[in-house]
């Protein structure tokens, strides 16, 4: 009877180890996601206003300009790339003028570095840029390689060789421009990618802006906030914890360089 107990044991034993060796093997396994937004980020300056550089005066009419209304600024682009298109600007020199926008400093860096590590890291663009200019950028700079998908304004030429945006997507958010909102993107992908058995164990969001605030309230404790240092994002963060310290449950990290984000996404992973 001893003999019987001691061989129940074992076996109890050998399966309590197995179980926890394939749970440590799902561990290593989990990527990292880590969400870019584009404008002031990945590039050091807004693609929207580059463009304007196209442009034989390099400038917008006053009548243009004012007509933006504020929390409509992709229908206000729609209106600017029309113009563009009127003065004759043909997409070849557009192109090129929006791959000599400069990227941020690290960042070509930062994204050779995923790309070479997709077994471990996602990586998504969320952007109220464009499609047209983040791919023809990412073309340009070769780190495309490091991005999964772009969720973005969706823009395409037309025979005219006029450019058009289209907002990405409506959404009933109240803290968000009513072309996008990031935290219902990233919430969608997430679930998509679940759908897909595809799990991660931590989500890294890199961004400037004001409409970045949103997707990361969301965050949850282990992933990573990483706003750019002295930008919108930054501000409205301390604010909100000056106000409630419990109101964020990421960490935050401040950057100012993709190379410090290089070093902390590194530790991460290896």
């Amino acid at each position: 009877m001893l003999c019987v107990v001691s061989n129940l044991v074992s076996v109890s034993e050998s399966l309590t180890k197995s179980n926890n060796s394939v749970k440590l093997q799902l561990q290593r396994r989990m990527k990292t996601l880590v969400v870019f937004d584009f404008d002031h980020t990945i590039v050091d300056d807004n693609s929207d206003t580059w463009v304007i550089r196209s442009t034989p005066e390099q400038t917008l009419p006053d009548w243009l300009k004012k007509s933006y209304q504020r929390g409509r600024w992709t229908e206000y682009m729609g209106r600017v790339l029309t113009y563009i298109g009127e003065q004759s600007v043909r997409p070849e020199h557009m192109r090129a003028v929006m791959e000599s926008i400069p990227f941020t400093d690290g960042m070509i860096e930062l994204l050779t570095f995923i790309s070479e590590h997709k077994k471990d890291i996602d990586c998504i663009i969320i952007s109220d840029s464009n499609s047209v200019f983040i791919d023809w950028v990412l073309h340009a700079s070769g780190v495309k390689s490091a991005m999964d998908d772009v969720f973005t304004n969706p823009a395409s030429i037309d025979a005219r060789g006029y450019m058009s945006v289209r907002c990405f997507h409506a959404h009933d958010c109240r803290q968000c421009p009513v072309n996008l909102c990031k935290r219902r993107v990233l919430q969608d992908f997430r679930e998509k990618q679940a759908k897909a058995d595809v799990h991660y164990e931590r989500i890294c969001y890199i961004g400037d802006g004001g409409n970045d605030f949103c997707p990361i309230k969301e965050l949850k404790e282990g992933d990573i906030a990483m706003p750019r240092k002295g930008f919108t994002l930054e501000k409205r963060l301390c604010k909100a914890i000056s106000e409630d310290s419990e109101a964020l449950h990421a960490k935050i990290m401040p950057w100012a360089s993709g190379n410090e984000i290089l070093r902390q996404l590194r530790a991460l992973i290896e």
